[in-house]
């Protein structure tokens, strides 16, 4: 509707009404999740769970809407019809630009469950947006490195009981744990510093993905693979805000996980370890080969 307006104008209204829609509803958000905080009842916690996650709805709901007002995007979205909200999902996607989320948020909201991700810890500093994904309950996580374990041994195993403790919270509630395996956005200078054996995507970290499964086996048996491309060249967050990408494609296939890495021990069991790497390799492989054919459709 408001597509005639020059770039750079709807670029600066959408931060705008984003930035008014987040100042409304924060103080909602903010009550239910101090009764969250103090009020140490399963049920009481639960329920301010499920109306938490329906702010987060409405907020996704209104930068949608707002997308559809101030630009013209060619949708082309494929393989979304059976998902399901009452499931428990575990989400990746190739990661090349910021405007990833927004996207997958566009297609996805109100088909599955809010999509919760793994946050470096520093992020809880965000103005309002930190106290919001602690509400909830975006696990903030301090990864440790194979250097810094050889050094203080005592590391070892904190990150899966820290994943292991942030998705105990997703028992009761339908869920989507999202992961970008890349672990960075996709550049060139990263693709060739990597010697990455695939033509358009980084090399896939598999450690996350599988502690994931390790600590939520019991739930999440399905993964919807996206597939993002952006058939007239990629473009950045802000480009998405002022409507300069014309056209998306968005690609979900849904996988079951196999049943042996559903509670795998994947630091202590090195041949499951090796054969999820192996299978996730097949995965990012097949991958590659769909972003190169819907380049070229």
């Amino acid at each position: 509707m408001l597509n005639f307006l020059p770039a750079p104008l709807k670029g600066i209204l959408a931060v705008l009404l984003i930035l008014s829609n987040t100042l409304i509803l924060f103080p909602v958000l903010l009550v239910f999740a101090m009764g969250k905080l103090v009020v140490p009842i399963t049920a009481s916690r639960k329920a301010c769970t499920v109306v938490l996650n329906r702010i987060a709805w409405v907020w996704i709901g209104f930068n949608n809407v707002l997308m559809d007002l101030l630009h013209k995007v060619e949708w082309d979205i494929r393989g979304i019809d059976r998902l399901d909200q009452s499931h428990w999902y575990f989400v990746t996607c190739n990661h090349q630009t910021w405007a990833d989320i927004p996207a997958i948020q566009y297609v996805l909201n109100s088909r599955i469950p809010l999509l919760k991700f793994f946050l470096k810890k520093e992020l809880i500093w965000v103005p309002f947006l930190g106290v919001a994904w602690w509400a909830l309950d975006f696990p903030f996580m301090h990864r440790h490195t194979k250097e810094q374990i050889a050094r203080r041994p005592e590391l070892k195993g904190k990150d899966v009981a820290a994943t292991q403790a942030a998705c105990e919270k997703f028992r009761f509630t339908p869920v989507t744990v999202f992961n970008f395996m890349e672990g960075t956005r996709f550049t060139r200078a990263k693709h060739k510093s990597q010697n990455s054996p695939y033509q358009h995507l980084l090399k896939p970290r598999a450690g996350g993905t599988a502690f994931v499964l390790q600590a939520m086996g019991e739930m999440i048996h399905t993964m919807l693979d996206v597939t993002i491309v952006y058939p007239d060249g990629k473009a950045g967050f802000w480009d998405y805000l002022c409507g300069r990408i014309q056209r998306i494609i968005i690609d979900v296939r849904t996988r079951d996980i196999p049943d042996r890495f559903l509670g795998m021990d994947y630091e202590n069991d090195r041949d499951t370890r090796v054969e999820f790497q192996r299978w996730v390799s097949e995965v990012w492989a097949e991958k590659d080969r769909r972003i190169q054919a819907l380049q070229s459709a």
